[in-house]
């Protein structure tokens, strides 16, 4: 995930001077806290909607959540550099991306426990599981490229080169595609799921710097947010930008709930946004929701549409020696999943 635009927003809200949007009346309101604890950062989060579990990343280590109880049930480690984590259900196993040590740790769901690594391009970052045909791919940020290796076996079966920094990624099935955004040259690439090759490249302007990709599979549209604080939506068969509202600074994730049609972008300045398609080529805000300042990730259980935001307490900023703010230090012990759930019954 994108650090470089996250370290200004941290700072400048750490400092107190910028302004806190309130949460508009909408359909989500915060309903908890979980406890998580510990030291050091985070990245991606990812729900098993079928396992009923939460799997969030956790400096070298990936905790484990019953989303049921809401409460932490156990951890997978070691996980060097964790980002990413793509859970396969029908196989019972999880993949997790480990950006130090260029490889991706196989997991066993039932017992949490590390069964094998796959090497990969440099830094691997976003993670994927794709269903049909029973495979991984791993996104190397560094390595500017896309790792693809059987879920089952861990044998890899291509290393596909991308035109800049890959982020977040997302599936289409009844199209065969796998999405994802190039950052560093605000693009969207689109891959063929069944040969491996990049069928499609895609300018994304008026956006920017994309982070977190969505999808509405039924409509084949993606969600994209992006670093000029704009989220997208874009046709998946064409590519063409079909609308776009404006969002937080510091965006890195974004989901779509297709029980109740609605478009999510977190962003690091402690704003969550929620938006509705309404028509082809029209997105609206529906609500601007409060969120605890440098919460940019999140995800969302399409089962009971509960959105869960990670985030903590920082340090107060400091200046390194060049003048120019650091990135804020999490307190130790600080570290929770802040729980919005919708306040009244889903419906499109």
């Amino acid at each position: 995930m994108k650090t470089h635009r996250l370290v200004v927003v941290l700072a400048v809200l750490a400092s107190g001077l910028a302004p806190r949007l309130g949460a508009a009346d909408g359909p989500y309101r915060k309903l908890k806290e979980i406890p998580i604890g510990g030291e050091g950062g985070w990245d991606y989060l990812s729900v098993d909607a079928t396992g009923r579990r939460l799997y969030v990343s956790h400096a070298t280590k990936v905790v484990v959540v019953d989303i049921d109880q809401d409460a932490v049930v156990g951890e997978i480690a070691p996980t060097p550099g964790v980002h990413g984590i793509a859970v396969a259900a029908d196989l019972g196993r999880a993949f997790v991306s480990n950006g130090r040590a260029d490889n991706v740790s196989i997991v066993d769901l039932k017992t949490l426990q590390i069964v094998g690594t796959v090497k990969t391009g440099q830094n691997p970052d976003a993670i994927l599981y794709e269903p049909v045909h029973h495979e991984v791919y791993a996104f190397n940020g560094r390595g500017k490229s896309a790792t693809v290796f059987d879920a089952k076996s861990g044998e890899v079966r291509a290393t596909i080169p991308l035109p800049g920094k890959p982020e977040f990624a997302a599936f289409d099935e009844k199209a065969g595609r796998v999405y994802d955004n190039i950052e560093d040259t605000s693009q969207i690439v689109a891959i063929d799921a069944a040969t491996h090759a990049v069928a499609a490249t895609w300018p994304i302007a008026p956006g920017e710097e994309a982070s977190g990709l969505a999808i509405d599979p039924a409509a084949h549209r993606l969600f994209v947010g992006c670093g000029n604080e704009r989220m997208l939506m874009v046709d998946g068969a064409s590519g063409k930008v079909l609308a776009a509202v404006p969002i937080g600074a510091g965006v890195d994730a974004n989901a779509f709930d297709p029980g109740t049609g609605l478009a999510f972008a977190s962003s690091g300045v402690g704003t969550l946004t929620v938006a509705r398609p309404e028509g082809p080529d029209k997105l609206s805000v529906v609500q601007t929701l409060a969120t605890p300042r440098g919460s940019r990730t999140m995800t969302l259980d399409p089962k009971t549409h509960r959105l869960y935001v990670a985030a903590a307490d920082f340090a107060p900023p400091a200046t390194g020696p060049d003048g120019r703010p650091q990135r804020p230090q999490v307190l130790a012990g600080s570290f929770k999943i802040v729980v919005y759930e919708m306040s009244g019954p889903p419906g499109r």
